[in-house]
């Protein structure tokens, strides 16, 4: 009886174990703070059960006597405090207070030069939507979506990345709720949603093939306890949804790696890849990774690293206390698509709360690398605030800036919210001197003001030569609605260059004609030139 007894109690213990493990799905690592911690909450429920048997009633009914009771209690007690110390003072060992030098050098920091890497680009290339802006856009398309909307909604991930050369996010849809997800398992999600970022365009991409491994999966199928029976002793960061250059959505999962001790210096040593239709596990090292996939190292970790960077140069008590050449970054971040990768950007400032930057980084979301560039000038909320105030009878709010380089100067760019989220104007601020601010209902109308801002202050140092002059014959008008305001393209037989004529800024253009002379003054662009004068 006692035998069958003791079976029982082992078999209820697994199972416990097991719903534990399955729901939590804890990582078997001893680098995983988490699995030390389950480790003695197991052992200090285990002290309770042996206390209450050895001082209560209930030990009285148990073949083991007062004092073995006793003793087991006392070595399971002393066992569990003697986990939660050694626990401490791993983590101690762990910290930059005992291993400030080892963090300051997890990052490596490459000081360049902003207009060799930060190239100009054509106002159609830049990114004008936020993440809250997409969620909102991505709602209003899915409400419309007629055949989807009664059993699916839209996911809130909103990844970031490059597709094809072209900033957009992406974010797959999810089952309605249980009984949806009931109906509709067996095929699957059949759709992402794709917002380009530069034209506020989003579209429902239709699968030929429903997703079959998401985070809005129960069972075998949700993501999260598909990766860990498949890699149970791996630590993953925050995973992220990408699509491939085919369109074919993918889980990427970054994998944990610890440099400092058993909990420290943490970092990324590989990453595994989930076919979120075939459920095809792939996993890469850190240096094989894909160009294709941008998000590896996610903004926070980035972030953390550079703080590490600079703040401990001269060990940890100065960071606390003398805090001499300690730098930090400032609240908040941004993307900047440069080189075919998403790069986290954020201004860089001394440690005190002052309001103005020395500088600021961009660092690679898929290799780590890490720029610096020394450009002093105005934090971002307070550009921001100059930005609000320009149109503070608007009531409008500013979205974090997105850094451009706009006629040879580092540049903050604004986008102008209303009350419900929508952009309504935009806003260039120069770094250096943030009392330059220019407004625009478009972004060519606000770059025209701010060229001409920048140019009156004496700050720039372009020559006239930079802002051009053409003259030919107009081969080509092709007119286009562009944020409600109409432009017009135009062609010349004197260049293979296309030039851009806002109506709303150059109402003459209208009298000119396919087969006229026209004379332009315009700015170079990266691939459309902003025509800005017509004589």
């Amino acid at each position: 009886m006692k035998a069958i007894k003791a079976i029982l109690t082992v078999i209820i213990l697994g199972f416990t174990v097991f719903i534990y493990y399955y729901l939590a799905l804890p990582a078997i690592n001893i680098h995983s703070s988490g699995f030390w911690w389950f480790m003695i909450l197991a052992l200090a429920v285990t002290s309770i059960a042996f206390g209450l048997i050895a001082f209560s009633d209930l030990g009285s009914r148990t073949s083991f006597s007062v004092s073995t009771r006793k003793k087991l209690f006392n070595i399971f007690a002393g066992i569990t405090g003697a986990l939660f110390a050694v626990f401490i003072i791993l983590c101690i060992f762990s910290s930059p207070l005992v291993h400030a030098k080892r963090y300051q050098k997890l990052l490596t920091v490459v000081e360049r030069n902003y207009t060799d890497d930060i190239k100009e680009i054509s106002y159609k290339e830049i990114p004008v939507l936020d993440k809250d802006t997409a969620i909102l856009l991505g709602s209003r398309k899915m409400g419309g979506m007629t055949e989807y909307v009664s059993q699916f909604e839209v996911q809130d991930n909103y990844t970031q990345i490059n597709y094809n050369g072209t900033p957009v996010r992406v974010t797959p849809l999810r089952y309605g709720n249980i009984i949806k997800w009931l109906t509709n398992r067996k095929k699957g999600i059949p759709a992402y949603i794709k917002i380009d970022m530069t034209t506020q365009n989003v579209e429902l991409v239709k699968l030929p093939q429903g997703m079959k491994y998401t985070q809005a999966e129960h069972f075998g199928r949700n993501i999260y306890r598909y990766l860990r029976f498949n890699y149970p002793t791996y630590i993953f960061d925050k995973i992220n949804f990408e699509i491939d250059d085919n369109g074919t959505p993918f889980w990427i999962c970054p994998v944990k790696k610890f440099t400092i001790g058993l909990f420290g210096g943490q970092t990324i040593g590989s990453v595994v890849t989930v076919n979120a239709i075939t459920g095809e596990l792939a996993e890469y090292g850190i240096e094989e990774v894909p160009s294709w996939i941008d998000k590896v190292f996610s903004a926070e970790l980035l972030i953390s690293l550079y703080d590490y960077h600079g703040t401990l140069k001269h060990g940890f008590w100065n960071s606390v206390f003398g805090q001499k050449d300690s730098l930090q970054t400032t609240d908040g971040y941004n993307y900047i698509a440069m080189e075919d990768d998403v790069w986290v950007y954020t201004g860089v400032t001394s440690v005190g709360a002052d309001e103005s930057n020395v500088g600021f980084v961009v660092m690679n979301q898929r290799t780590a690398e890490t720029r610096f560039y020394s450009v002093a000038g105005a934090e971002e909320y307070s550009a921001m605030a100059s930005a609000e105030g320009q149109v503070q009878h608007l009531g409008y709010k500013a979205t974090f800036p997105l850094l451009l380089n706009v006629g040879g100067e580092p540049t903050y760019f604004i986008a102008l919210k209303d009350a419900a989220g929508l952009v309504k104007k935009y806003s260039m601020v120069n770094v250096e001197q943030y009392q330059i601010v220019a407004i625009g209902d478009t972004i060519a109308e606000c770059e025209k003001i701010y060229l001409n801002l920048v140019k009156a202050s004496g700050l720039s140092d372009r020559e006239s030569g930079d802002i051009l002059e053409i003259t030919g014959t107009i081969q080509k008008i092709a007119d286009s609605v562009l944020d409600g305001n109409t432009h017009y393209y135009i062609l010349l037989d004197s260049s293979d260059d296309i030039f851009d004529v806002s109506v709303n800024d150059l109402i003459d253009i209208i009298k000119y004609n396919e087969g006229d002379r026209i004379t332009f003054s315009y700015i170079p662009g990266s691939h459309v030139n902003t025509v800005i004068e017509i004589r």
